[in-house]
C-alpha cells in the first residue's frame, strides 16, 4: 500500500511540476527545432548562392572573352548585389579590371581592383588585386599611392612581385637608394623565380643612376646627360654578360 501510494505521490508530482513548466519545455523544444532548421537552411542557401554565384561568373567570363563589356559590367553587379558573400564577387572585380584595360580604361580598371582590396575577398585575391592595382599606378605615374598601397601588405608568394613594383615606384620618386634595395629583395627572394622576370629586374637595378646623379638630375632636368656614360657603361656591361652566356 505505501508503495501504491509512493507511486500516486510521484505522478501528482510529476503533473504538478508539468503544469508549472511544462510550457517552458514545449518551448525550448520548440526553439531547439527552428534553430536547427535554420541553421539547415542557412547552409543550403549559402551553397545555392555559390552555385548561382557559379553560373553568373560563368555567363561573365563568357562576356569578357567576347569582348562584350555591357554585358559583362551587368553581370558583375548582379553577383555583387546579389550574392555579396560569395567568392565569386572578388575574382569578377578582377575580371572586369582586365576587361577594362583592354578597353584603355584604366581608371575604371583601377576602380575595380581597389574595390576588391576594399572588399570581403580571401586575401590571396586581394593580393592579386594589389600588384594589378599598383602596375596600373605606374602606368598612371603615381608612384606614391603605389608605396602606400604596397608597402608592408605583401604575403611571401608576393613579396618579390610587390619589391619589383615598389622599386619602379621609388625610381619614379627619385628614391634612387630605396629602388636599388627593393629591387635587390626582389632579386634575392627565394621564391623569385617564380614571380618575376629576374634578368628584367637587374636590368631595372642596373640601369639605376648614383644617388648624386639623381638629386642633381631632380634638381636640374639638364645635368641628365651626367648620366649619360653610367648608362653606357650599363649597356656595355650587360652586353658583355650575354656574350660570356653564350
Amino acid at each position: 500500500m505505501d508503495d501504491l501510494l509512493s507511486e500516486k505521490e510521484q505522478i501528482d508530482q510529476f503533473r504538478s511540476w508539468w503544469k508549472e513548466y511544462g510550457a517552458f519545455v514545449i518551448g525550448g523544444i520548440v526553439i531547439g527545432v527552428g534553430i536547427l532548421v535554420g541553421i539547415n537552411y542557412y547552409q543550403s542557401s549559402k551553397l545555392q548562392a555559390q552555385v548561382d554565384a557559379s553560373v553568373a561568373y560563368e555567363s561573365l567570363v563568357e562576356n569578357l572573352v567576347d569582348g562584350d563589356l555591357e554585358g559583362a559590367e551587368t553581370l558583375a553587379e548582379k553577383i555583387a548585389t546579389d550574392y555579396p558573400n560569395t567568392t565569386y564577387v572578388g575574382q569578377s572585380g578582377l575580371a572586369m579590371a582586365r576587361l577594362y584595360m583592354d578597353k584603355n580604361r584604366d581608371q575604371d580598371a583601377a576602380d575595380a581592383l581597389l574595390a576588391v582590396v576594399d572588399g570581403n575577398a580571401d586575401d590571396g585575391i586581394k593580393q592579386i588585386a594589389r600588384l594589378r592595382l599598383a602596375r596600373i599606378y605606374i602606368y598612371q605615374d603615381k608612384a606614391q599611392e603605389v608605396v602606400d598601397l604596397l608597402s608592408g601588405k605583401a604575403s611571401s608568394a608576393f613579396e618579390a612581385a610587390f619589391n619589383e613594383v615598389l622599386g619602379d615606384a621609388f625610381t619614379d620618386l627619385g628614391r634612387i637608394a630605396e629602388a636599388e634595395d627593393a629591387y635587390q629583395k626582389a632579386l634575392l627572394d627565394p621564391l623569385s623565380q617564380g614571380t618575376v622576370d629576374q634578368q628584367l629586374v637587374q636590368w631595372k637595378a642596373l640601369d639605376l643612376p648614383e644617388p648624386e646623379v639623381a638629386e642633381a638630375i631632380d634638381a636640374d632636368p639638364a645635368n641628365a646627360e651626367i648620366a649619360e656614360p653610367q648608362a653606357a657603361d650599363v649597356v656595355e656591361s650587360l652586353e658583355s654578360i650575354s656574350e660570356e652566356d653564350e
